[in-house]
């Protein structure tokens, strides 16, 4: 006799599944249904949980936000100068996702759908990317350390090179990068940024 779930263990089963075929096929492909299905329950449960697809929808999202990373510890351990301090953050980030690339999934499909929820959370997402770049350069630029570039634009650049990156080493497995350590990477994509926006330590 197979045991009956309590209610949070029941929660979070739903919210696994629902996770996956949210991160493959977007939220607009993927039915109440077809989350049951999978579960082996009816979508009356589903509904006892959450009242929409909607909603547990954002219910991943706030599980993925849960797990946000820290770069507290990345930003003080080590050399504090803009780009040293920029690449400790990059690693963690990437090393978070290389554990569930299921939430660079759900950013790609959250992105195309014009997802309000998804976009807003994605933003947040780089968020510690964006403001620490836009911050951070000014003082380099203003002692001549870096070029006078848009903080803007260089977080943009920045969060495309990553992004993309991402995409090729962790979604897609690309040939291309198997033999290149995620690591090593992260180290040359910061070490041409750097040079893109004429950053150097003294």
């Amino acid at each position: 006799m197979t045991r009956r779930l309590k209610a949070p263990e029941r929660r979070a089963s739903i919210l696994a599944v629902a996770k996956t075929l949210f991160a493959d096929r977007g939220m607009h492909g993927v039915s109440v249904d077809e989350i049951a299905r999978r579960l082996g329950v009816s979508p009356a449960v589903l509904y006892r949980h959450f009242n929409s697809k909607e909603a547990l929808y954002e219910a991943a999202l706030s599980e993925i936000a849960g797990q946000r990373e820290s770069y507290v510890e990345a930003a003080l351990n080590g050399p504090e100068d803009f780009g040293s301090v920029l690449l400790r953050m990059t690693r963690v980030y990437a090393a978070s996702v290389a554990r569930d690339p299921d939430y660079l999934r759900m950013e790609m499909h959250g992105m195309l759908a014009d997802a309000t929820a998804a976009q807003r959370f994605f933003e947040s997402r780089w968020k510690g990317f964006t403001d620490f770049i836009e911050i951070s350069l000014a003082e380099p630029a203003l002692q001549g350390r870096a070029g006078q570039v848009d903080g803007r634009t260089a977080s943009l650049l920045f969060q495309g090179m990553v992004r993309e990156a991402l995409y090729a080493k962790c979604i897609l497995d690309s040939p291309r990068y198997q033999d290149m350590a995620l690591d090593d990477l992260i180290e040359q994509l910061v070490r041409l940024f750097l040079n893109a926006i004429g950053y150097r330590t003294e």
